[in-house]
């Protein structure tokens, strides 16, 4: 597909959506500043009550709530409307394109072509999908007729002015994988409630843009000219993986799997890094033999999101299925070992005095509850995601915004920086997280029981399951121990469970 009059002078992006007002940063804290007290399990004889510990069991309810206020916060903050960005003044009617007109960015991305409003739509349609309340998709599919409904006055502007950055410039102009792969990926989720021909358009200048103009290194990984000449950025993970998964689903073509499957395995061999079990932020070709390391979390959040995803609705006779299986779980076992004691993971996860970070937090927690919900982790796992959404529930504030997410984060060469990356509740990269963990936890309550004994948490199969068909090597085919909602694919949870003599064994990684 050729790019037609959308491609106008490649302009340079740091990681992170531009919106029109600067955010206004949450100077990050070393320990958790939501809560003084702890809260344990009644029945525990010994509880633990540390500050900033709810070690208790969340109810379904609750999560629902919850996520309740994410939505309310997006759909009173989402304006649908067109202004002249020269004078802030509302726009009513589209005639001759004027270069100042725009979307109305000025208090954040809500309805922008973003990849952090991508996961958002995404983690929108998959607690439709578990909780049957169609106010999410709803948000969703509105948010997609703004864009598409407006797209052909934006193309008209662009063509006379070129690109304008309020005018979808990402959309138009598509220089990156941030500018496309997680919205596109939500797209493709969209498209399958609703059969808009404009959506197909969409995912297909999404499906062009990765296989013809983004970057590679001779193995086919998917790379960036930035800020070195040849990097490879874990982001870029969540960039591509979920929606070249989400297009060998919807299509059925083979080369969509394999391609994610080359990414996870091209990217882990040059960033993960086996002894300590966790991702490299970043790999500068130009620096090598020794290259700087940064185990941020966000960006290990981004690589195990992505192998949830993949492994979701890759077909089980795929070839690199195992590869895919195999490296999902030495990642898990990564930063499942740096868990802080409050449930939530620290900026970078192995240095306990860097803060405590609420995006990585909610990836991880997602990728592990997915997991267990699919059995390619044993229930032994659930405790993890457990802690991991407790602690995140209690920086969901009243009001539906999320505290404690840092800003876009560039990949860069010293601790300074990323120690202190400020936190903004404006920072949309975690709250598509959010939603989609709160969904997996409440499918993992809904599929196992739990046992709460000598002051700990036992997560079992249900013991109808357990006859039904749930074995030591994870549920079958059609269990009903394990709900799989429709929208996140047809693949029944049918992978092998978690044999102790397979961890800490990859063939991909280093």
């Amino acid at each position: 597909m050729h790019p037609g009059p959308f491609v106008a002078a490649a302009v340079a992006l740091v990681l992170g959506p531009v919106c029109a007002a600067p955010l206004v940063a949450e100077a990050p804290a070393p320990a958790d500043p939501v809560v003084a007290t702890g809260r344990s399990e009644a029945s525990f004889q010994q509880p633990s009550l540390a500050p900033g510990v709810d070690y208790t069991l969340p109810a379904e309810d609750d999560i629902k709530a919850t996520l309740d206020r994410v939505r309310g916060h997006f759909e009173r903050a989402t304006p649908y409307v067109l202004i002249d960005t020269a004078t802030g003044e509302k726009v009513t009617g589209l005639g001759k394109p004027l270069k100042s007109v725009g979307i109305d960015n000025r208090h954040g991305e809500y309805n922008d072509w973003t990849y952090s409003m991508g996961v958002v739509l995404a983690g929108m349609l998959q607690v439709s999908a578990v909780t049957g309340d169609e106010r999410f998709a709803a948000y969703t599919l509105r948010n997609f007729d703004f864009i598409f409904d407006h797209l052909p006055y934006f193309r008209a502007q662009a063509k006379e002015f070129g690109p304008q950055k309020d005018g979808y410039r990402r959309l138009l102009d598509m220089h990156e994988l941030d500018d496309c792969g997680a919205i596109g990926a939500a797209l493709v989720r969209a498209y399958a409630k609703r059969k808009d021909p404009r959506y197909r358009e969409g995912i297909d200048l999404v499906a062009a843009h990765i296989a013809k103009k983004q970057p590679r290194l001779p193995d086919g990984t998917l790379c960036r000219p930035r800020p070195q000449p040849v990097s490879l950025w874990i982001d870029d993970a969540y960039m591509s993986i979920p929606f070249l998964a989400r297009m060998g689903e919807m299509t059925g073509e083979k080369t969509f799997f394999d391609d994610a499957a080359q990414q996870v395995t091209g990217m882990s061999a040059r960033l993960f890094h086996g002894d300590r079990g966790l991702y490299d932020h970043s790999w500068f070709e130009n620096a090598l033999p020794v290259d700087p390391t940064f185990y941020w979390g966000r960006g290990a959040g981004w690589m195990l999101m992505s192998m949830a995803e993949l492994l979701s609705v890759m077909p089980e006779s795929h070839p690199d299925r195992e590869k895919v299986l195999d490296q999902y779980r030495r990642a898990v076992a990564g930063v499942g070992a740096v868990q802080g004691g409050t449930g939530l993971w620290h900026q970078l996860l192995d240095r306990e005095d860097s803060y405590l970070e609420t995006s990585a937090s909610a990836m991880f927690t997602f990728a592990i509850a997915r997991g267990v919900n699919r059995g390619w982790l044993s229930t032994a796992w659930a405790p993890v995601a457990q802690s991991g959404w407790q602690a995140i529930a209690r920086r969901v504030r009243p009001d539906g915004q999320i505290e404690g997410i840092c800003v876009g984060t560039t990949a860069a060469y010293d601790a300074v920086y990323y120690y202190n990356r400020p936190t903004d509740l404006g920072a949309m990269q975690g709250y598509g997280a959010t939603l989609m963990a709160g969904a997996e936890v409440m499918t993992m309550l809904r599929s196992f029981d739990v046992e709460k004994k000598l002051n700990t948490f036992h997560w079992r199969v249900k013991e109808k399951a357990r006859a039904e068909g749930f074995t030591r090597r994870g549920p079958t085919p059609g269990s009903p121990g394990v709900r799989v909602p429709r929208e996140q694919g047809q693949q029944s949870p049918r992978a092998p469970g978690l044999p102790q003599s397979r961890v800490g064994r990859s063939t991909v990684g280093n």
